[in-house]
């Protein structure tokens, strides 16, 4: 079901975007596709019952938007597989720290250098 209404969301989504992009801008906006006479798609779209009709036909999607938008989170809410990737690791117990073995020196287990190393000598020829 949320499947299928998340397809219907989408389509719905597209839709919106076509019919708003087809559109008039009324503001001059970035004054493209605005009035003038010549040519090009100054006269795609221009007259009254048109914009009427792009105006209705967005409100409607406006609406079924918002109503698949409503119904997806309502859905979402109810259903019963987790909602995170956290619920569905294993849990573990957390790793207790070892114990050293019995007769091993209760120094740090890494071998200690018996002298430090001299700093290496820069390799610059003499003239």
């Amino acid at each position: 079901m949320i499947t299928v209404l998340l397809v219907i969301h989408l389509m719905v989504a597209i839709a919106m975007i076509g019919v708003v992009l087809l559109q008039r801008s009324e503001g001059g906006g970035l004054g493209i596709g605005g009035g003038g006479g010549g040519g090009g798609m100054s006269g795609f779209l221009t007259g009254r019952g048109t914009a009427n009709l792009l105006t209705r036909t967005t409100a409607i999607l406006a609406a079924m938007f918002m109503t698949t938008s409503i119904l997806l989170t309502i859905l979402s809410t109810q259903s019963s597989r987790p909602r995170s990737i956290l619920d569905e690791l294993p849990a573990t117990a957390p790793v207790a720290p070892v114990a050293p073995a019995p007769g091993a020196p209760e120094s740090s287990t890494a071998p200690q250098p018996a002298e430090p190393a001299a700093p290496a000598q820069p390799s610059v020829p003499v003239e």
